[in-house]
């Protein structure tokens, strides 16, 4: 018998991609329980297969950056209740540093990360979770479909209380804008371009701009509940702006600035973070 959830819950994290750098990502996750029938008549009770998996997933990859243990472009320095990553990335050499608390970080036994990796290490984790009835566990990861302009980011929130304070998770986000009350892909998309697989920071949190090999970077660091937090990564993959970057404060700063770029136009942005939820702002 097979006993299947679709759609099962949503997981909010960034991962290391050897061309694009840092990922931040949206993925669904879909499970499927093959087995016998136990004396109840189930493979295995609904509330059992969600209680499961949500709390795994959403302890072991949500909000946290998921790194390819057995890849060759990275390293990893364990210090105990911290870990320092340090991954090289593209054909020019550029490179990604961070240092954070363990918990933040997503150990994947795997050389590239993939929706079918994930889910493998994720299977892996999991299959021993379930009761005797399961006889095989599958796992898989779908994207939101979205028709209009989207953006990959990846961020960190320094005052947040949860996880949101961990410096490298993100989100795959649509956004809608809206010019004297029509909607206007042409805007939607000039954000989707220049926030492609971007790391959006706040200023404040910028504390060096180091060179290497002709690149330059940007150094943020901060402390959080949960420990100090840092990442060093290519200028050209970041945008900065003078608040935090909830998505309060993305879709101000979006409506603002589409504002000034367009001042005889009334804007209204609808930005995401993630799937169904998200803030609106006008301008």
């Amino acid at each position: 018998m097979l006993l299947f959830v679709d759609n099962l819950t949503n997981v909010d994290f960034s991962f290391l991609d050897p061309q694009r750098g840092l990922l931040g990502e949206t993925w669904l996750a879909n499970v499927r329980l093959y087995g016998e029938l136990d004396e109840q008549g189930m493979v295995c009770d609904f509330g059992t297969v969600k209680k499961v998996m949500r709390h795994w997933l959403d302890t072991e990859l949500d909000h946290r950056l998921a790194v390819p243990i057995r890849s060759q472009q990275i390293r990893i320095d364990d210090e105990g209740d911290f870990l320092t990553i340090h991954w090289q990335f593209g054909s020019n050499g550029e490179f990604l540093h961070t240092r954070s608390p363990r918990d933040a970080i997503a150990l994947v036994d795997a050389e590239v990360l993939t929706q079918e990796s994930i889910a493998e290490w994720c299977i892996s984790q999991l299959k021993q979770r379930f009761p005797m009835s399961v006889a095989r566990l599958e796992l898989d990861f779908s994207l939101e479909p979205i028709t209009g302009a989207y953006y990959h980011y990846s961020h960190g929130l320094k005052k947040h209380r949860g996880n949101c304070q961990r410096i490298a998770h993100g989100h795959r986000s649509r956004i809608d804008i809206w010019a004297n009350g029509k909607k206007s892909p042409k805007l939607e998309q000039r954000w989707a371009d220049e926030w492609k697989d971007i790391y959006l920071a706040t200023r404040e949190d910028l504390i060096g701009k180091p060179q290497h090999q002709g690149t330059n970077y940007y150094h943020f660091a901060y402390e959080a509940e949960q420990g100090p937090f840092e990442i060093t990564l290519p200028q050209r993959c970041c945008y900065l702006i003078d608040t935090e970057t909830t998505v309060e404060f993305i879709a101000h700063h979006i409506a603002q600035k589409s504002r000034q770029e367009n001042p005889d136009t009334f804007i209204r942005v609808k930005a995401y973070e993630g799937i169904n939820k998200g803030a609106i702002a006008e301008a």
